[in-house]
C-alpha cells in the first residue's frame, strides 16, 4: 500500500500544476482568528489543509500544539498568519520544522522570536504595505536573514488582514512558489 507520506513532495517545474496529490498545508492562525478563519476556509478550497486550534494567550503552548500537527501530518509547508507567522518562525528556528513556509504579515518582534531565518529555509514572507497592526519593515528587516534566494518578501498593497491574497489564485500561488525559493 502506498502511504501518501512516501509520495514524492518536489513540486512540478511549473508551479500552477497540480501534483499528483493534494499539497499538504498546516496553517497557523493569527492571534484573534481560529480554524474557521478566511485565511483557513480559503487554503482548504485550494489544498489539503489542517489548522489545528491553539490557545493564542499562551506562546510556547502554541509551538507545541503546532509540533503535535506537524508530527501527525508531515505537512508539505506551514503557512503562519501575524501572530502565526512567529510561530511558524520560532519552529524554523528550533529545527522543529525545515520544508518550505509562509509567513503573512509576521508578527515575530511581538513576540520575542528572533529575526532570523534559518539558513537555508525556504520562507516566503507577504506583508502589506499598509499594515498598522505590524510593521512592513518588520518583514523588510527579517527578509534579509537567511540563505539568499531562499528567503523571499512579497509587498502587497493591503492592510494588516492581506484579505486582498484572498481573491483568486494569489494566495495559493504564493504557498506553490515557496517551494521554487532556492531551486
Amino acid at each position: 500500500m502506498n502511504d501518501a507520506r512516501n509520495t514524492s513532495s518536489r513540486p512540478p517545474a511549473d508551479p500552477t500544476a497540480t501534483w499528483d496529490r493534494p499539497l499538504r498545508v498546516q496553517f497557523v492562525h493569527g492571534q484573534e482568528s481560529g480554524p474557521g478563519a478566511a485565511k483557513a476556509v480559503y487554503l482548504a478550497h485550494h489544498f489539503e489543509v489542517v489548522t489545528p486550534g491553539m490557545d493564542t494567550s499562551n506562546f510556547e503552548g502554541s509551538i507545541v500544539s503546532q509540533v503535535r500537527e506537524i508530527e501527525a501530518r508531515d505537512p508539505d509547508v506551514l503557512v503562519g498568519s501575524s501572530f502565526g507567522g512567529a510561530v511558524v518562525l520560532a519552529l524554523l528556528q528550533r529545527g522543529l520544522f525545515a520544508g518550505p513556509s509562509v509567513l503573512l504579515a509576521p508578527a515575530h518582534r511581538h513576540f520575542g522570536v528572533e529575526e532570523r531565518v534559518p539558513d537555508r529555509m525556504r520562507v516566503l514572507i507577504a506583508h502589506g504595505t499598509r499594515d498598522t497592526v505590524v510593521p512592513v519593515e518588520d518583514s523588510r528587516a527579517l527578509a534579509k536573514t537567511g540563505t539568499k534566494g531562499r528567503v523571499e518578501l512579497v509587498e502587497v498593497d493591503d492592510e494588516h488582514r492581506l484579505a486582498s491574497l484572498l481573491e483568486g489564485e494569489r494566495l495559493a500561488m504564493l504557498v506553490r512558489r515557496s517551494f521554487m525559493l532556492g531551486a
